[in-house]
């Protein structure tokens, strides 16, 4: 076997830094892990382990990600035809995961031990906590719109975010209660509220924004060469050669991907690129709380009901500066309108999402947002 490059040696640690700390976290839990312990563990130095994780929290969410994203998919999966049915296969792989008594319950102790100080590192700082709530909010907004895929046939569009913020609210507190009280979470009962949540009769609707800080789109010509991603929704690499839109957000601003989404012409492929001040250590809080709704959605809906969404992770600012975007923060809201291969509109700011989506397209007039939600065909 050859040398390793540079960059292959630093990959190769990078791996055996995860999986020594994967253990130590596991037998001690995050207050009693050390770093000169996993530093130990990989045969490394301390300054190895910092030279790829600043600190270890950041080292903490970056093993809990990974372990999200490898939840094996299912040989079989048994998606939903209906709201309630799919809303239920989303709640029965959600608590597949939990420590609850039965069959598999030692590995899944083993796990939750992993996990059990997650909300506490949230809690913790105001910097980690604003970025947890915005999360959350992008994956209310990815449920709400595989939800909206899956109306009744002649049913009329309806916005269905609020109903998927009641379901990530249940299966959320489930979760920590199967922590916090073992024994106490039911988990038929939990997949039972989940299914009944789908007619749950909330005022839910998508005015058009009527904010006095929207920018008006700017007409551009430049061409649009984005990098490979992976599109974190699917699992898969990300479609960016395509018209649509593509909106750079920093973690204080992901709700703002909704106006794209309601404003951008039928067909078009909306992608959020999330961008962070901080990414070696709130990017892998983003993978992990994406992945573990993604990972139940893709068992629990159809295809054809995954949302119209694409999420792409910008660790490098790569794609942020393809969309002519050269620094970026957490407060970053910036948004491409593309066709053809070329960026005909940009805007930056506030409201940029909606501008750009709404803004004049090179082949016709300009698009509308809806009164409520516009739910595409397959």
């Amino acid at each position: 076997m050859g040398r390793l490059s540079r960059a292959e040696l630093q990959e190769h640690n990078r791996a055996r830094v995860l999986e020594a700390a994967r253990s130590e976290f596991t037998e001690r839990g995050f207050p009693g892990a050390k770093v000169d312990a996993i530093a130990e563990r990989a045969g490394l130095t301390r300054g190895a382990v910092y030279s790829n994780f600043p600190g270890k929290r950041a080292l903490y969410f970056a093993v809990l990600a990974d372990l999200a994203e490898r939840v094996p998919e299912p040989a079989h999966p048994q998606p939903g035809r209906t709201a309630p049915e799919a809303l239920g296969a989303l709640a029965r792989a959600w608590v597949a995961e939990l420590p609850l008594q039965g069959a598999g319950a030692g590995e899944r102790l083993g796990s939750a031990r992993l996990g059990r100080h997650l909300m506490a590192e949230v809690l913790s700082e105001e910097a980690v906590r604003q970025p947890f709530a915005q999360l959350m909010k992008l994956n209310a907004v990815l449920l709400g719109l595989a939800l909206e895929e899956l109306r009744p046939s002649g049913a009329p569009p309806a916005r269905m975010v609020r109903r998927a913020e009641a379901v990530l609210t249940t299966l959320n507190g489930a979760s920590q209660l199967a922590d916090a009280a073992p024994g106490f979470v039911d988990p038929f009962n939990v997949v039972s509220a989940c299914e009944r949540l789908a007619g749950l009769g909330l005022e839910d609707t998508w005015p058009p924004p009527h904010l006095p800080y929207i920018p008006q789109a700017r007409p551009a010509g430049e061409p649009w060469s984005p990098p490979p991603a992976t599109d974190a929704v699917r699992g898969e690499p990300a479609r960016l050669d395509g018209d649509g839109v593509v909106a750079v957000l920093g973690l204080h601003r992901l709700e703002a991907v909704e106006e794209a989404v309601r404003a951008a012409p039928p067909g078009a492929e909306v992608t959020a690129v999330l961008v962070t001040g901080e990414p070696a250590e709130l990017l892998p809080l983003a993978r992990l709380t994406v992945a573990g709704l993604c990972g139940c959605l893709r068992r629990a809906f159809p295809p054809s009901a995954w949302p119209r969404l694409q999420v792409v992770y910008d660790a490098s600012g790569a794609l942020a500066r393809a969309a002519g975007v050269p620094a970026v923060s957490d407060a970053t809201e910036a948004a491409v309108r593309v066709e053809a291969g070329r960026i005909v509109a940009r805007a930056d700011g506030r409201g940029a999402c909606h501008a750009a989506a709404a803004a004049p397209g090179a082949a016709g007039p300009p698009g509308a947002a809806r009164p409520v939600s516009p739910v595409r065909g397959s």
